[in-house]
């Protein structure tokens, strides 16, 4: 292995601990767990996941290999691990798109939009690609992308769409589904030519607004109290 202490092009540096902050238990440094899922990031989008080597991503993240094995077992740890923060951050982003005072027709829109924008980027369609070539051995990451619980995409609008039955602007029997349509009908025509690689490049952002438009018309005159 390359001498650890030479500069990597694109890896991440992190600073010393501020003066006056103690030294962390071993595995217990948020910044030093960022700059490995960082390296390990890089190397997954380069090398693919198969090829890619916890020396690679040690080298990358400019971390010792004993570091390493202290945040994480293995490429596959590391590799869930990147999808857990990928998708705490999608949820953060689309709680704040719903948190205006707009609308219903302006939130769901913000939603709608920041949702495609991430599902269509590269290294979200990147992982779902690799999710599906490990499916058989690795069953348990296609999971992570179909969560339920509290901390995922459909539970945020799920309960954003609760709080505009309860206002009177929509009515649903079945809120759950309500959801998965209206997230379904974001992406719609986008998603799978992306997926599949019919759709090479970046969708342009017209094209997503002209997308999320027509799904919040679809939506709203099926489930808006407007609608009589």
């Amino acid at each position: 292995m390359s001498d650890m202490s030479s500069p990597v092009p694109g890896a991440v540096t992190v600073c010393a601990e501020p003066a006056g902050v103690g030294r962390r238990a071993a595995g217990e440094d948020p910044r030093k767990r960022d700059q490995i899922l960082e390296g390990a990031k890089r190397v997954f989008m380069k090398a693919g996941f198969d090829a890619a080597t916890m020396n690679d991503i040690t080298r990358e993240a400019q971390v010792s290999k004993g570091t390493i094995y202290v945040y994480f077992n293995n490429k596959e740890d590391l590799f869930a691990a990147l999808i857990e923060r990928e998708r705490s951050r999608l949820v953060a982003s689309m709680r704040s798109a719903l948190s205006g005072d707009g609308s219903i027709e302006e939130n769901l829109t913000s939603f709608g939009t920041a949702l495609a924008t991430h599902v269509l980027s590269p290294g979200t369609i990147y992982a779902m690609r690799t999710v599906i070539g490990v499916i058989e051995r690795m069953p348990q990451l296609a999971n992570r992308f179909f969560t339920t619980g509290p901390d995922s995409v459909r539970s945020v609008i799920e309960t954003y769409l609760a709080s505009q039955v309860e206002a009177g602007h929509v009515e649903l029997d079945d809120v759950p589904l309500a959801a998965i349509q209206f997230m379904e009908l974001s992406t719609a025509g986008l998603f799978k030519p992306r997926l599949f690689g019919k759709l090479d490049k970046a969708v342009p952002r017209e094209e997503i607004d002209r997308t999320v438009a027509s799904a919040v018309r679809m939506f709203l005159a099926t489930y808006g109290k407007q609608r009589g």
